[in-house]
């Protein structure tokens, strides 16, 4: 199509983007393809009944005894599932792409959203969501589907925050960067030269399908928090300011949920 707008003698030039193009296109497919492998990792190595049943399955009986009692019998039994979901999160979501960015892409990760870019202008409507978010956060904190599954580490009521609560908190703030790294880093930001702002609605959909089995509310919300936190990373070119309003709001809630359970 390019011949028809650009003289013969500039066939050079034609050829140069269209080799361009090729090269983008296939970045492009990589980068699809790199982040349903990591959605699909996750979602199975990522439940540790799953890698139960691996160990089992090929007789690897010693490991998979160690491993059970680590995850259904041990005093900190919870403690540890939870640690072992989020480390699967950190590395398909975070070490995986970052790999593939920095080794195959050849490429900076400041491109995929890990500058900082230092900017008030950058965080203020991140701080204006989060101070929005509170009468919300309140209201459905008090409902029987979020105080059910929130906070994921459940507190007994005897049960001090430190050190299980507060070191799974730490693991949970890590496994937010690796999936706002994934989606408004890695898959928006590798693709929005091919899609441009249509990027956004791209990354929106696998975003949304994370949620299927969480309340209606939340997964509804996730939607809406796709394309507000995808157009704020493209416009400031940087998943941290996502990162600060994804976990304040996590945070917030759990905090909420555990008052109303009165261990706050």
């Amino acid at each position: 199509m390019l011949r028809f707008f650009i003289p013969q003698s500039n066939q050079s030039f034609t050829k140069l983007l269209q080799w361009q193009a090729r090269k983008g296109g296939l970045k492009v497919a990589l980068i699809c393809i790199v982040v349903a492998l990591a959605l699909t990792f996750n979602r199975y190595l990522g439940d540790y009944r799953f890698v139960l049943s691996v160990l089992k399955s090929i007789e690897l009986n010693d490991l998979s005894n160690i491993f059970q009692s680590s995850m259904l019998h041990h005093a900190n039994a919870q403690l540890h599932r939870l640690i072992f979901w989020a480390s699967s999160i950190i590395l398909f979501y975070f070490i995986l792409p970052l790999l593939v960015v920095v080794l195959v892409i050849k490429e900076k990760p400041s491109d995929y959203g890990l500058a900082p870019h230092y900017s008030f202008s950058n965080y203020r409507p991140y701080l204006l969501m989060i101070i929005s978010m509170i009468p919300i956060i309140v209201y459905f904190s008090g409902t029987e589907s979020f105080m059910a599954g929130y906070p994921f580490y459940d507190v007994g009521k005897t049960e001090k925050l430190y050190p299980s609560f507060v070191i799974w908190q730490m693991f949970y703030f890590l496994q937010f960067i690796a999936l706002e790294f994934l989606f408004r880093g890695f898959l928006l930001h590798g693709t929005k030269r091919k899609f441009g702002i249509h990027a956004i609605f791209v990354m929106t959909i696998p975003y949304c399908m994370i949620h299927f089995g969480k309340p209606l509310p939340e997964t509804i919300g996730a939607i809406v928090a796709g394309v507000v936190l995808g157009a704020m990373s493209l416009k400031s070119k940087s998943i941290w300011p996502g990162v600060m309003l994804h976990y304040g709001i996590a945070i917030m809630m759990d905090l909420c949920v555990l008052y109303r359970k009165g261990i706050l």
